[in-house]
């Protein structure tokens, strides 16, 4: 178990990363690559992502292991909580002091009790590394980012609500099933026992499409404090092109519930914004959701509806969506 101990202070510094980090999506993609499990959500994204990658997967298998421990300095962070883009992380970890790296592969061969499997010779390993990296962002997570961005954006949209309905406890206590909010302490299912005592640094709360199970932090605790934790995913198709079901939404009435959705509303604002009953705001809701159009999640006694890329693409006459 992850326990996270958290003052006054830290609850007041509690804050929620403002998009995806290229970073931790592309390393937590790549357990997802190899692992069989959540086929459901991922498995399409592991058909059409394998033929595109060429030699990244014997490389990257030597740094990130199936599971359990991999170098912190693979995932970069900054003080502000800002998550990195890829060319932005890409150049952060090339900052990375070499002695840093040469202590994390050094742990990473420990960890695996396979001395000698964990590359050497810092300068090297980072300029082949860096290229890997690339490649596989590029193959593996650049087709699915508009999907990514758009189930993060719905992660905090449920958030927000509740950081405004209640304050930082809310929002701590609204972190999905396997993370608790025990006042002061966050507890979080974990592979191990850890303690991290964020002694008045606050904490930043990642959402991961590609996170699974359990939530992550860094090995080293002098590290900025950040949990990245598994967003819900929407029942809604995850690559949802469109079809048959496009055909149900012509008329006024579902276009107006499409657009009243915005940047998120539950079911009752959604039937005061379009105007309409609430049952029929449920049933035009089901509609849009089958048809991939909204992202639906639960949020304590309601559900809260977000536009995915498909949806906001609809609503902008197909324009696609920018890829940060």
């Amino acid at each position: 178990m992850l326990r996270i101990h958290m003052s006054g202070v830290d609850l007041s510094r509690v804050r929620m990363a403002t998009r995806p980090d290229a970073l931790w999506e592309t390393i937590l993609s790549f357990h997802r690559l190899r692992d069989r499990r959540g086929s459901t959500v991922f498995g399409k994204w592991r058909t059409e992502t394998r033929p595109r990658l060429n030699g990244e997967v014997r490389l990257l298998a030597t740094v990130i292991p199936p599971r359990g421990y991999f170098p912190d300095f693979l995932t970069p962070s900054r003080e502000s909580g800002e998550p990195y883009g890829i060319d932005a992380g890409i150049e952060a970890l090339r900052e990375t002091p070499p002695r840093r790296i040469r202590a994390e592969l050094a742990l990473l061969a420990t960890e695996r009790r396979e001395a000698g499997r964990a590359p050497d010779g810092h300068a090297e390993l980072l300029d082949r590394l860096i290229g890997a990296l690339r490649g596989y962002h590029r193959a593996a997570i650049e087709p699915c980012w508009p999907h990514i961005q758009a189930s993060v954006e719905a992660d905090r949209a449920v958030r927000g609500r509740a950081l405004l309905d209640g304050g930082a406890h809310e929002l701590l206590a609204s972190l999905p099933p396997m993370i608790r909010w025990r006042a002061p302490v966050l507890e979080a299912d974990y592979p191990v026992d850890r303690e991290l005592h964020l002694d008045g640094r606050g904490l930043l709360l990642q959402p991961s499409y590609f996170c699974r199970v359990t939530p992550v932090v860094y090995r080293d605790p002098q590290l900025p404090p950040v949990l990245v934790y598994p967003v819900t995913h929407s029942r809604a198709p995850v690559f949802a092109e469109p079809g048959p079901w496009l055909g149900r939404l012509l008329g006024n009435t579902r276009s107006t519930v499409l657009r009243a959705i915005g940047n998120g509303c539950t079911t009752s604002e959604l039937a005061r914004r379009a105007g309409v009953s609430l049952a029929s705001a449920s049933q035009h809701a089901c509609v849009l959701r089958e048809a991939g159009l909204i992202h639906t999640l639960r949020h304590g006694g309601s559900v809260l509806h977000t536009l995915t890329p498909l949806g906001g693409s609809l609503l902008r006459g197909g324009a696609p969506l920018a890829m940060s």
